[in-house]
């Protein structure tokens, strides 16, 4: 018997929102990477992410490992879209002003 060397694809998928998940999960590239270079080991992760397969923990940190730069561009990105995210949601509810709109609402209904 001989053993078939077949090489297999990134158990990787961008969703709807170009976000990339791990195998068929919701954990994302980005918490994978992120806990990997915290220093975890594949079986910490898979212990910590428990819908994720073992497996599929080695062969994420291996592409990343063959394709850092461009793994690293796309976290980038990530992290540009969501500070971008969120200085547009801090300028259309402005948490000052809900703070001080809610503080008002109490005051009236404690007066009444």
């Amino acid at each position: 018997m001989t053993l078939a060397i077949v090489a297999e694809p990134a158990p990787l998928q961008a969703n709807e929102d170009g976000v990339i998940l791990v195998g068929k999960t919701r954990v994302t590239l980005d918490t994978v990477v992120a806990v990997f270079g915290q220093g975890a080991t594949a079986e910490e992760i898979a212990y910590r992410y428990p819908s994720l397969n073992l497996a599929d923990v080695y062969a994420t940190i291996a592409f990343y490992l063959k394709h850092q730069s461009k793994v690293e561009a796309y976290l980038q990105q990530r992290q540009q879209q969501a500070q971008e995210i969120r200085e547009m949601n801090q300028a259309r509810f402005d948490p000052q002003g809900l703070r001080d709109r809610l503080l008002a609402r109490k005051a009236k209904q404690q007066a009444c």
